[in-house]
């Protein structure tokens, strides 16, 4: 993706590719943003960006790195729809990353938390839609928490509370922002993240289909 240069707010700012020497700045942020549990670390990082440079992308914001976006090509029947965070992203290395998939995987976005309410984060989702579309892939999909459903998991299952987020009964933080980019859902999905308590573990699966797709003819 070349660099793409927007206005928030009458604020300049720069949505690109992650470069090598940004790699140190762009580990310290996802720590910031994730915590040691699941926070990426740096040789993470160094292997996305060998193996799928375009598809990993910051955001700048008075020069400073404040967000990031991460993502790789696949196959999704490889995978299905029960898959495990772990499973589609390789760990972090996504050694498993397709050139000659259809599909573009969504594995994280961080806002640094000093950023967040200014709206920067539609930004990165519209930087992956371009990656997508510069690509020719069919669509982008997300395994997305559900960090408010431990709020509500005494009155309803998963399934049922994914239904009311995107029905708008209910506010998710992750959830509705994907809802209002223009993901629907697929389906809610067990097991996902180990260790994300807020979410019960819980992911949706979340697809945003490309409306530029062309067939590719084989």
């Amino acid at each position: 993706m070349s660099q793409v240069n927007v206005k928030n707010n009458g604020q300049e700012i720069v949505v690109r590719n992650i470069l090598k020497e940004d790699l140190a700045e762009v580990a310290a942020l996802s720590m910031k943003c994730f915590g040691p549990d699941m926070a990426l670390k740096y040789e993470h990082f160094e292997s996305q960006i060998e193996l799928f440079p375009e598809g990993q992308i910051c955001l700048e914001y008075n020069g400073k790195i404040v967000g990031t976006a991460l993502s790789l090509i696949v196959n999704f029947e490889d995978y299905g729809d029960s898959h495990s965070y772990f499973q589609i992203c390789d760990l972090g290395f996504i050694r498993n990353h397709n050139p000659n998939g259809r599909n573009l995987y969504g594995i994280e976005i961080g806002v640094h938390e000093d950023f967040r309410g200014l709206q920067l984060g539609r930004h990165l989702y519209d930087g992956r839609k371009r990656i997508c579309e510069k690509l020719n892939l069919e669509s982008i999909l997300v395994g997305g928490r559900i960090p408010f459903y431990y709020k509500y998991a005494e009155q309803m299952s998963a399934d049922e509370y994914a239904l009311e987020v995107m029905k708008g009964k209910i506010y998710d933080p992750v959830l509705t922002f994907q809802m209002k980019n223009g993901y629907v859902l697929n389906k809610v999905m067990p097991g996902y993240l180990p260790g994300d308590v807020e979410s019960l573990e819980y992911a949706t699966l979340l697809e945003w289909k490309n409306p530029v797709y062309k067939l590719k003819l084989v």
